[in-house]
């Protein structure tokens, strides 16, 4: 199918794709408008139809990947849009907008880096679909690869809800917190270009210069330490307003979960792969944290 090996044309159709799931979820949040749920679950309901939309053309076109840059597009125009709504532009938000447009901008942008076309499916994935049964591998694919992913980054993202919400001056935590993100995105920024560069000219080896030096998964460590510094920054509203949010919210959940994902799924997911497959990884892993 040349549409699926066209990398240009494959490009062109994941960005239809996400512009028809913005549109559909788009209209679930207006027809939501008058049901008097709590603007949440709204939010939630719109971003998990956008999900099936997403599911759907994943479905069409045989390969689970089409569901990749839903993590880092969703959060920059998700937190954008209800400042929107809210007319929220403090300072506060101002720095939480700013933090998260350059997560997503780069984790965006290393996924159109290594991107080949729609005939190219994460390993992960490829293994679901071969080592499981078509039924068990459907299963596998809705609630395991594109529902509970989605569930996470929501999850990660309400305590960005609530900053833009509270409508409060940064102070000196809502500073660390954004500082903490960028520190966070620039590290992945970095961990990921040392990767690439080294894959080149190195093929078959264990990656062990720069970042990678100090931890096997540098770019995992970003990740999880990105939105521990928006909880951070949601953490200052009871700082800069006395009678904003408090930790009853339970927000800690988000970055918690988003933290076991990468610690107890990813991280030895990758392993696994990389003991198989490169024979000094068992070395390095002995010499080497997991995180820096």
């Amino acid at each position: 199918m040349k549409l699926k090996e066209s990398r240009s044309l494959s490009f062109i159709t994941i960005l239809v794709v996400y512009v028809l799931a913005f549109i559909v979820g788009l209209l679930v949040w207006r027809g939501l408008e008058n049901t008097g749920w709590h603007y949440l679950w709204r939010l939630f309901t719109a971003d998990a139809v956008a999900t099936v939309v997403v599911w759907f053309f994943g479905l069409i076109f045989r390969n689970v990947s089409v569901y990749d840059p839903y993590w880092s597009v969703v959060p920059p125009i998700m937190l954008t849009l209800w400042a929107v709504h809210v007319g929220s532009w403090t300072s506060a938000t101002i720095l939480l907008l700013v933090a998260v447009w350059y997560w997503g901008i780069r984790l965006t942008g290393n996924w159109a880096f290594t991107f080949k076309n729609l005939n190219s499916e994460d390993w992960r994935y490829t293994k679901y679909r071969t080592e499981q049964s078509p039924f068990i591998f459907h299963l596998i694919n809705f609630f395991g690869l594109n529902m509970m992913p989605t569930v996470i980054v929501f999850l990660v993202m309400i305590p960005g809800f609530f900053v833009i919400d509270a409508a409060f001056s940064a102070n000196l935590v809502t500073i660390l917190g954004f500082l903490m993100c960028i520190a966070a995105a620039t590290i992945q920024l970095i961990s990921d270009t040392q990767r690439h560069r080294f894959a080149k000219s190195h093929r078959g080896e264990v990656c062990n210069v720069g970042l990678w030096k100090h931890g096997r998964h540098p770019n995992y460590f970003g990740e999880v330490m990105m939105w521990w510094g928006l909880f951070m920054m949601f953490i200052s509203i009871n700082i800069g307003n006395p009678q904003g949010y408090t930790m009853r919210d339970l927000c800690f959940i988000g970055p918690l979960l988003n933290s076991c994902l990468f610690c107890f799924i990813s991280v030895p997911l990758m392993e696994k792969r990389q003991l198989q497959n490169k024979p000094g990884y068992a070395e390095y892993r002995k010499e080497t944290r997991m995180f820096i």
